[in-house]
């Protein structure tokens, strides 16, 4: 029997000593990806010093990594200077933030190659904008990315601005397997596609669309920049309403006379911003440590400041306010979900967007967002939208 258990011993040591090796092999394989301009990279392991040239994208990181700072090697300063009380919150959570090289601001002409390259970095995450690439011209015409492919550092081009109803899940796909996070990249795609796929049936449901006034930076400007094509006009399609600004701006953003809007009954009015003239009473006050009588009230004084409150959707009690930083992220599905509900809230009762920036929060963000993101003009005894502070 001795002899048999020795033997039987020597066989796994045997086994394991072919198995080990090719579990190390496997581990050490190179990761190939493919990026959203269809470029392939290859990383010889998951990426343990990330260069941001965008600072926004760190949320996007902490939705699947539990520390995104610690594989921060470089980052723009744009969270700091333009997001001011985000950048508290992840300086509170990873007090490590503050030590991470500035490497540009947040345009490409302030972006420095060589400072990113002093940081050894193992990954640059960039935008096509970013590289200096117009729509449709082809990557080799990228003098940034032709300068880091000669330093032989790889470069991955995300997008969850241009045409963020296709880039979202390829971006976040690419994400989780360039930083060894796949399984929480595919938990969240999962997520997403579900929430999103839900609104599209109910969109798909409906046989008209109403016209909808998106008033983007509400109350920073004159009356009214407001979306044209792209971005924002295709997130109120997909909602099931009809933007107002495509019919007359034919570029990105434009300026709308109140003379136009007035003409056009939106029976939808949505502000945006981001809070950062919270501290001059200027522009609406919504975001991070913002309380939803805060926000609410400056919906208001935006409203009559700007001349709006003879409109449809103001006197039927259909004006809302919502984060203008959800645009340029994978959480443009909380700006979806709420988008549907203010246009079709019987068609879409079973929509939650409050619960689903509460469940994001929750399953997902290594920095839950605290403070009030949407409201309502006149529900003070509702729920607001406001994530839990």
């Amino acid at each position: 029997m001795s002899r048999l258990r020795a033997l039987f011993a020597a066989t796994c040591l045997l086994i394991a000593g072919f198995v080990a090796p090719a579990a190390t092999l496997a581990a050490q394989s190179p990761i190939v990806l493919k990026d959203v301009l269809g470029r392939e990279v290859t990383l010889a392991a998951p990426a343990q010093r990330v260069v941001l040239a965008q600072a926004r994208h760190l949320p996007v990181l902490a939705l699947i990594h539990p520390d995104p700072v610690s594989v921060l090697a470089g980052w723009s300063d744009e969270l700091k200077s333009s997001f001011s009380s985000e950048y508290a919150e992840y300086l509170e959570a990873f007090p490590a933030l503050a030590r991470v090289p500035v490497v540009g601001r947040h345009t490409p002409d302030t972006f420095s190659v060589e400072n990113t390259l002093a940081q050894r970095p193992d990954l640059v995450v960039l935008t096509a904008a970013f590289a200096g690439l117009r729509p449709g011209a082809a990557p080799q015409e990228s003098a940034m990315l032709q300068r880091f492919a000669a330093a032989g550092v790889p470069v991955v081009i995300i997008d969850f601005f241009v045409d963020p109803l296709k880039n979202t899940v390829p971006s976040m796909r690419l994400l989780g397997r360039a930083l060894g996070r796949e399984e929480q990249a595919e938990q969240f795609i999962a997520f997403y596609e579900e929430h999103m796929a839900r609104v599209a049936r109910a969109a798909g449901q409906r046989k008209e669309r109403p016209p909808v006034l998106v008033h983007a930076h509400a109350g920073s400007t004159d009356c009214c920049n407001s979306p044209g094509s792209g971005t924002f006009n295709d997130m109120i399609t997909f909602a099931g309403g009809h933007n107002i600004g495509a019919d007359t701006i034919r570029a990105s953003t434009g300026q709308l006379s109140l003379e136009y809007i007035n003409s056009r009954n939106p029976v939808v009015y949505v502000a945006t911003g981001t809070g950062a003239q919270r501290r001059t009473g200027s522009g609406l006050a919504i975001g991070t440590g913002v309380a939803p009588d805060e926000a609410r009230a400056s919906l208001r004084r935006v409203i009559a400041t700007q001349g709006l409150g003879a409109l449809p959707a103001v006197r039927e009690g259909n004006a809302h306010a919502i984060w203008h930083a959800f645009n340029d992220s994978p959480l443009h599905v909380v700006f979806i979900e709420a988008l549907a509900r203010w246009i079709d809230p019987a068609g879409n009762a079973d929509i939650d967007p409050a619960r689903t920036l509460d469940e994001i929060n929750q399953r997902f963000l290594a920095v839950p967002m605290r403070g009030t993101f949407m409201i309502d003009l006149d529900e003070p005894g509702q729920r607001a939208g406001s994530a839990p502070g």
